[in-house]
């Protein structure tokens, strides 16, 4: 602090305060585009830490908080998407496991999550995690979620309520549950940790993405690729970082989710960061990131 009791604007503090509050003005200032049809998302990535839940919860949360009207779909036994949102996911309570074993219809089992007006959670349960078992005989059991969602958003639209934005949570694995989520989306989002090992499977998922596409789901497109936990001090993130848009340039964000306590410490209050700390830099970073994605629209 300089002598007349004002901050010194080259200190490193200070500039990173300036940058912050820059990058929340800017985003005050812009009005997000709401996609004229809805647009389901698949995040997915068969390795597991890479922020993939705190990725699905907090893009949605960010979404709806612009006002679009965001339904996330927990298809990962553990329910970490339905925690974070604040959602009842007790075994006994309606689920996405009724949805795709049973008969239930989504609008049975979607909640309201308390978060913000227009975010809604269909919850997973433990029951989910024997789903893997019990489709096998289904039939048509590739495509189960996707008839649900499909029954879904056109009902809303009836009810003018029209659904802007739907985020499928995925196991870690390429099981039927995640084939589920492929099938039943448009856009794949991938989130990669800015670490070493970073693109290791990487490469075994696109494939089994054009598996998907070929055989199930043409309309399946990974449109987008969001790096997580950067840490801007170590070459190693800048390098991966690097890789990974030369490797991607089309898809990848130029929003980075940075290594950030309150991201982390949101869950266990079962919020999304957005709602937790709206003035710490990873609920900003989300808020760029679901403004970009808003912004580049879906893919043609």
């Amino acid at each position: 602090m300089t002598t007349g009791g004002t901050y010194d604007e080259t200190t490193p503090l200070a500039r990173e305060i300036a940058d912050i509050t820059r990058r929340r003005l800017a985003l005050q200032q812009s009005d997000l585009p709401l996609p004229a049809s809805p647009r389901v998302l698949t995040v997915s990535n068969q390795k597991g830490g890479v922020g993939k839940t705190t990725t699905t919860v907090n893009l949605a949360a960010a979404l709806a908080r612009s006002g679009a009207r965001v339904v996330v779909i927990d298809l990962d036994p553990q329910g970490n998407a339905s925690t974070a949102l604040g959602v009842e996911h007790r075994a006994e309570t309606p689920s996405v496991y009724d949805v795709i074993v049973g008969e239930a219809l989504l609008d049975d089992v979607v909640q309201k999550s308390p978060e913000f007006e227009h975010l809604y959670c269909v919850p997973a349960t433990i029951h989910l995690a024997g789903a893997e078992i019990e489709l096998v005989s289904l039939v048509a059991r590739e495509q189960r979620l996707r008839t649900a969602l499909d029954s879904y958003l056109a009902e809303q639209a009836e009810l003018g309520e029209p659904v802007h934005y739907v985020f499928i949570d995925c196991p870690p694995s390429l099981g039927l549950l995640t084939i589920n989520a492929f099938v039943a989306a448009r856009e794949v989002l991938i989130p990669i940790q800015c670490e070493y090992y970073a693109l290791e499977g990487l490469s075994q998922l696109l494939n089994s993405i054009k598996l998907i596409e070929r055989h199930l789901n043409p309309d399946l497109r990974v449109s987008t690729i969001l790096m997580t936990m950067y840490d801007g001090r170590t070459n190693l993130a800048q390098q991966v970082v690097a890789e990974v848009r030369e490797h991607f340039p089309a898809e990848t964000l130029s929003t980075l989710i940075p290594r950030n306590v309150r991201i982390s410490e949101a869950p266990s209050f079962g919020q999304s960061v957005i709602s937790y700390d709206q003035s710490s830099a990873g609920s900003l970073s989300y808020l760029e990131a679901a403004a970009e994605i808003a912004k580049r629209g879906a893919p043609d």
